[in-house]
């Protein structure tokens, strides 16, 4: 009876899904490399396929070992962990190895090791077990400090390096806090600067601030329009501010614009509604220093940073044979598989080598190309029903912790998924991002295998 007691019932679906994903990277990979290890033994730990093959092994062997370690250890050493990989992200910086401009990674021989995946491990653990704790209160200040405190540490340390890819990606972290219940108007902020970040880069600063002195005085307006004929003095604002934008030089517009402003705002402030007008009035200094501040920034970026920027962005300025050209090569592969796709080992790109960092940044165009739209739509598919699952379990589970963990995990999962795609397709900045499961790498293979085996070990149920 005591042995029957001890058995659990594991999510088979989820597993699966691991398991199909780990068997199309391992084939996607196969497809990049073929042609330069065909013939070769496939026992040389010299041949990349041979080195993809061990680490997607040992992944494995990781993701079962993992199951069996009660999810009570994770968060008892979850600070630990942190610690860690704290620890191990100052080391890299002193005796790590540049690998293409970043100071990322630990090599061994003719293996290396990014410490960047074990502290997303350890910030996931380390971030749930403090929301759990029953003294954390994300309304009271101090905590919603030590919270964010958590994840922008790690943060820093890889911005060192520099490694902005992966730095981004602990930002998905911020989903668990906005679960949590962390004040909404943080993520408003962020959503504004990140707003002004791209119409900063993409429209002249001149724009900007002629956007900011026509939404101002609208909003304002909308709190303060019982004040007799306010709506014409809107009218008459706007109006002022497009015609001297068009006809008067930059100085006359911006005065005329700021002055309408200005006019809204007293309206604010006689209205008894001082907080909302402080507020929009420190919106548009704010808002407008550091739109100055990001195009400023921008141009003081080398010349192949500014260009990452501009194929996102600004793709109609870039150089097809240039800096466009990944991008170009990507979509070219994804389409040129139509619905079926070529077939396996069939890739004439692919084989060929015409899409840069095919195994592991746009490993996603080599499945667009030899399986089409049918592989294409497999592999979101999958993604999507894997993160449903996990956060299913976030709501559902009445165990904080596990609660907690479950929504961080699917949080990384979604930005990876969604940049690494995007990139393949120029939604998204290319910043070297993996692709779960499928890229090339034994560090985000391993990390990501680990941190699933222990959320499947969490959602385990008693047979």
């Amino acid at each position: 009876m005591s042995i029957r007691k001890d058995r659990i019932l594991y999510d088979w679906v989820t597993i699966g899904i691991y398991i199909s994903l780990l068997c199309i990277g391992w084939m996607a990979y196969y497809a990049v490399t073929y042609t330069q290890n065909e013939g070769r033994d496939f026992f040389d730990l010299s041949t990349p396929i041979t080195k993809q093959t061990v680490f997607t092994v040992t992944a494995l062997l990781v993701f079962i070992t993992v199951t069996f370690i009660d999810w009570k250890f994770w968060q008892n050493f979850a600070y630990i962990f942190y610690g860690a990989g704290l620890v191990l992200l100052i080391l890299v910086l002193i005796f790590g190895s540049e690998i293409k401009g970043a100071k990322a990674w630990f090599s061994f021989g003719g293996f290396s090791f990014q410490p960047a995946e074990i502290a997303k491990l350890g910030t996931a653990l380390a971030l749930s077990a403090y929301l759990s704790n029953f003294k954390t209160d994300l309304k009271v200040r101090q905590y919603q400090l030590v919270a964010i405190g958590l994840i922008l540490v790690p943060v820093f340390l890889i911005l060192l390096q520099p490694d902005a890819g992966s730095a981004l990606t602990f930002f998905s972290f911020f989903l668990l806090l906005f679960v949590a219940g962390l004040n909404e108007i943080y993520f408003l902020i962020g959503a504004v600067l990140i707003a002004t970040f791209i119409l900063s880069i993409v429209f002249p600063l001149e724009y900007f601030e002629l956007g900011l002195l026509i939404i101002i005085p609208i909003i304002a307006w909308f709190f303060s329009k019982r004040f007799p004929l306010s709506w014409v003095v809107l009218v008459l604002s706007l109006a002022a501010v497009v015609v001297s934008f068009l006809y008067l030089s930059y100085w006359y517009w911006i005065g005329i614009g700021v002055l309408g402003s200005l006019v809204f705002l007293i309206l604010l402030w006689r209205s008894r509604q001082e907080r909302l007008s402080l507020a929009l009035l420190s919106s548009m200094i704010l808002l407008t220093g550091f739109a100055l501040m990001t195009t400023q920034l921008f141009l003081s970026l080398d010349k192949h940073q500014q260009e990452r920027i501009n194929v996102w962005l600004k793709p109609s300025e870039c150089d097809p044979r240039g800096s466009l050209y990944n991008i170009l090569q990507s979509k070219v592969a994804i389409g040129s598989g139509g619905f079926w796709g070529k077939g396996f080992l069939k890739g004439n790109m692919t084989k060929l080598r015409f899409v840069p960092e095919q195994s592991t940044d746009f490993i996603f165009s080599t499945i667009g190309e030899e399986h089409g739209f049918i592989g294409s739509v497999l592999v979101v598919t999958l993604f999507t029903i894997l993160m449903l699952r996990i956060m299913r379990t976030a709501e559902s589970i009445s165990t904080k912790f596990i609660s907690y963990y479950s929504m961080g995990l699917a949080g990384l999962l979604l930005v990876h998924v969604l940049v690494n795609i995007g990139m393949t397709i120029g939604l998204m900045p290319i910043i070297g991002i993996p692709l779960p499961f499928i890229s090339k790498g034994g560090s985000s293979l391993i990390g990501f295998s680990l941190m699933l085996g222990i959320y499947i070990r969490m959602q385990a149920k008693p047979k």
